[in-house]
């Protein structure tokens, strides 16, 4: 009698232990053969600590433009800029309307600002709009990458960090179907698995990775394509 009711108390116990998670199955892209022009960041919610780890990693050899996109309060961009700069790479700043994009420079979004890249005037140079929030944000990803998308073609290599909700999915979409790249960081190092998540399981990447191998497959492939 004894061993049947520690047999049924064994069997309480494996139905109560949850399912052992599986991760998704994603399918990867070719890396483009073209250079990128361009390098587009975006992130959210537990962004700011990741974009110290990539922008570390990065160092300052990245000789193309980037333009940045953090779900941050006006408030908060100022610092984030000045913390960013101060891990002694790319000098980071937020984006000044109508300011020409120079290589190795990193252009934030402000706060309660959409962060746009603009070529009608013969040369490359940021806008920045008060349109209507999108994804429920201002600043949001997917104008960024839209605007992006318009000037640079497929020379769009994109990066996308931990953040909630799917802002940057569609522009995202835009930037690799014209030829361009994505690199998405992964589930287990993500604060939130949304923005990452909704490329990477879209099938947009060209490498889903933890956030300290995100700086190192940039710089690789940013190489290879301009070899």
């Amino acid at each position: 009698m004894l061993e049947k009711v520690k047999g049924l108390a064994r069997m309480r116990r494996r139905k109560a232990q949850p399912a052992a998670r599986t991760a998704p199955l994603i399918a990867l892209r070719t890396a483009p053969a073209m250079p990128a022009k361009l390098l587009a960041i975006g992130s959210s919610t537990g962004g700011p600590q990741a974009l110290f780890t990539l922008v570390q990693g990065l160092g300052r050899t990245v000789n193309i433009p980037v333009v940045l996109t953090q779900h941050m309060p006006a408030t908060f961009t100022p610092i984030l800029a000045e913390h960013l700069t101060k891990l002694g790479g790319l000098r980071c700043a937020e984006a000044v309307d109508g300011e020409p994009l120079q290589n190795g420079r990193i252009y934030l979004a402000p706060g309660d600002r959409h962060l746009l890249v603009d070529n009608s005037r013969g040369a490359m140079r940021v806008r920045l709009t008060t349109d209507p929030p999108e994804n429920f944000c201002r600043p949001s990803v997917d104008p960024m990458l839209r605007s992006a998308s318009a000037a640079f073609g497929g020379r769009v290599l994109v990066a996308m960090l931990t953040g909630m909700g799917h802002d940057g999915l569609a522009g995202t979409r835009l930037i690799v179907d014209q030829g361009g790249a994505a690199v998405a960081q992964d589930e287990a190092t993500s604060v939130v698995w949304g923005m990452p998540g909704a490329v990477a399981q879209a099938g947009l990447c060209h490498a889903v990775l933890p956030l300290p191998r995100i700086a190192p497959k940039l710089l690789e492939m940013l190489r290879i394509a301009s070899a």
